[in-house]
């Protein structure tokens, strides 16, 4: 779920975090600073060093690259690439236009197949 957040500091974070996810996870993360004591909080972490140009770590040696966040990133990229056209956006509707852009991009549909998407959830019985 994609959710706005007053701030990004570790005392907003951590709640969302521990109820969304178990403790004893793994996560991999950027080394952005937030992060710092998700090992304090009952998680497994690690990082991929980005400004050493690490997108991607092998950690088992199979060549498989287990250790990334591209796969958040890259739904960063095209959430910002959506909310590009719509200059503007007030913080009061951007709820609404993350919550549109989840439900477009979980029934994986775009054009008229998002039509039939969209009107099942609204007549649904």
């Amino acid at each position: 779920m994609i959710r706005m957040l007053p701030n990004v500091q570790q005392v907003t974070i951590k709640p969302v975090l521990t109820q969304a996810i178990q403790p004893g996870s793994l996560l991999y993360t950027d080394e952005y600073d937030i992060y710092t004591r998700l090992e304090e909080w009952g998680y497994q972490h690690k990082t991929v060093n980005h400004s050493a140009g690490e997108y991607a770590r092998d950690e088992d040696g199979d060549g498989f690259h287990e250790g990334h966040v591209n796969t958040l990133e890259g739904f960063w990229s095209l959430l910002r690439s959506w909310l590009r056209p719509h200059r503007g956006i007030s913080q009061e509707k951007l709820p609404l236009y993350l919550g549109f852009f989840e439900f477009v991009h979980n029934v994986r549909r775009r054009g008229k197949a998002l039509l039939s998407a969209l009107l099942s959830i609204l007549v649904a019985p």
